[in-house]
């Protein structure tokens, strides 16, 4: 009966581990109505074979697998047709204008001013005038346009030319080199080990190093401060 029960969990994980990567990798707060619905059945579904050994494991999976199916078919063809997906999701509604609050907006929405502060103090703003557009997107997330003089500064904005950049790459957790980005970067171990004895830090010591296309290196040893050092790398690689 024990092993029975375990091995009908194991079977069920795994059935809606992989069908949920399948489906996409977002949060539940980035979901889109008729996702959340999907994922919330399904892990319904998931618990009555676990629990329910009279009841045939297959009568629990095919119920799972064919919401699956059902959530494919509808993401396909809301990725075709506009018109599918507008009924499917929705539409983006907006809330604030340039004129302030659209309290027909809000009434649709079934929104309260705490539920529209707290949104808007997501964004990073504190006060209505700041405000030109705040809009509430299909998800239930809302975004925000803020008036010019409210703006973030940008390099843009104050007339600075900036050089493109890339994001860093990782290239040792735990004291071990990861391979697959030394190859897209285009350097090697000895590299690294050049860097790590102008520092007098062992591989053993390093919990996380990364590189980014500037050659600027962090380096965060297990024990102590973060450490961040410029090379003569010119990012070489591609990513």
């Amino acid at each position: 009966m024990t092993y029975t029960l375990i091995a009908r969990s194991i079977i069920i994980y795994s059935l809606v581990f992989f069908l949920i990567r399948l489906m996409g990798k977002r949060q539940i707060g980035e979901m889109q109505p008729f996702e959340l619905v999907i994922t919330l059945i399904i892990a319904d579904l998931a618990t009555i074979p676990m629990a329910e050994t009279a009841l045939p494991l297959v009568h629990g999976i095919i119920p799972i697998i064919t919401l699956a199916i059902l959530h494919y078919l509808l993401t396909f063809v809301s990725q075709k047709s506009l018109k599918f997906r507008k009924w499917l999701n929705g539409k983006p509604v907006i809330v604030i204008n340039p004129d302030g609050i659209d309290f027909q907006a809000m009434k649709k929405l079934n929104m309260n001013f705490n539920d529209l502060m707290e949104g808007i103090r997501g964004c990073g703003y504190f006060n209505l005038e700041e405000i030109l557009y705040a809009i509430m997107q299909t998800n239930g997330t809302l975004t925000v346009l803020p008036r010019s003089a409210y703006a973030p500064l940008n390099a843009t904005s104050v007339g600075i030319k900036v050089e493109p950049a890339s994001p860093p790459i990782i290239l040792m957790t735990k004291g071990k080199a990861i391979k697959e980005n030394l190859v897209i970067t285009k350097l090697d171990e000895n590299f690294i080990d050049m860097q790590l004895k102008k520092l007098n830090l062992p591989k053993r010591e390093v919990a996380f190093l990364s590189i980014n296309s500037s050659g600027k290196m962090y380096i965060q040893p297990q024990n102590g401060k973060y450490i961040v050092v410029e090379t003569n790398y010119k990012g070489e690689g591609n990513w």
